[in-house]
């Protein structure tokens, strides 16, 4: 167990020091801007069940909307935030393993990772509303207020009318000219898209009007050591509170929840 655990701390360090080198380096192109870097400070640290392999995150009115992952065992969950306890579940058919979700006005929008289908549900009862299709693999959505914003895996967003659910339209993300991929569980914080990056522990900030990444968030040690047992996945999970510009994360199989604050590196 410790010499997996220092395993992947090496190969995160490895990767943060390859990253580090591209955020900070000089840039190829006149028109681009080295990004932002930022650490994090915890504000407060939440239950988080830690049999649940975190897909999706959102936040309203107090609540935590859960999207949880794998075959045979995908949910949607409503949470009460102080104490982790599950408010409200729906699970999906066996054969689908689910993956980003999104809240969009009085409904929550849900993707499956390779099915190709996604689920439209009422989102006071969980009642199933919809089913949609896409062409590529579902990752991560938002919802910006006037489109979804769908990852697949790559480096490319995808934008959805969110009515018809049709693609209208999409961006490369990159830094520096160089593609981002690997994006995966997105929110939409004040004009801007955040996306987990997989597999580290880097949350990109990118434009989306055009795919530039303005801020590197590195959110390396946020789960204590003690807490990082055999099942503990990735970092996966964004959700922002509007009203009270609050900021949490967590990830899959995490036994906890965190707020947190964004600290600039200088």
């Amino acid at each position: 167990m410790r010499n997996n655990i220092e395993i992947q701390t090496f190969k995160t360090f490895l990767f943060l020091l390859s990253a580090a080198v591209l955020v900070l380096g000089c840039s190829d192109s006149k028109t681009s801007q080295t990004p932002a870097v930022y650490t994090y400070k915890v504000v407060k640290t939440y239950y988080h069940d830690p049999k649940a392999f975190t897909q999706g995150l959102a936040f309203e009115n107090s609540l935590l909307y859960e999207s949880t992952g794998l075959q045979g065992s995908s949910t949607l969950r409503k949470v009460e935030l102080e104490s982790g306890r599950v408010l409200q579940m729906y699970k999906l058919p066996a054969e689908f393993f689910v993956e980003g979700i999104t809240i969009c006005k009085d409904r929550i929008i849900q993707l499956t990772y390779r099915s190709r289908v996604g689920f439209i549900y009422k989102k006071d009862t969980f009642e199933l509303l919809q089913k949609f299709n896409y062409s590529t693999e579902g990752w991560g959505i938002t919802c910006d207020g006037k489109h979804l914003v769908m990852s697949d895996g790559t480096s490319t967003l995808h934008f959805l009318d969110p009515e018809t659910l049709k693609q209208t339209g999409q961006i490369e993300v990159h830094d520096n000219n160089r593609p981002v991929s690997g994006l995966n569980e997105l929110e939409y914080i004040k004009g801007q898209v955040f996306a987990n990056v997989w597999p580290t522990e880097l949350v990109a900030r990118i434009s989306p009007q055009t795919g530039e990444v303005t801020g590197w968030i590195y959110l390396t040690g946020l789960l204590p050591l003690q807490d990082r047992t055999e099942q503990v996945d990735v970092l996966n999970g964004i959700a922002y509170d509007a009203v009270n510009d609050r900021l949490f994360v967590t990830g899959k199989f995490w036994p906890k929840l965190f707020e947190i604050k964004l600290v600039p590196l200088k």
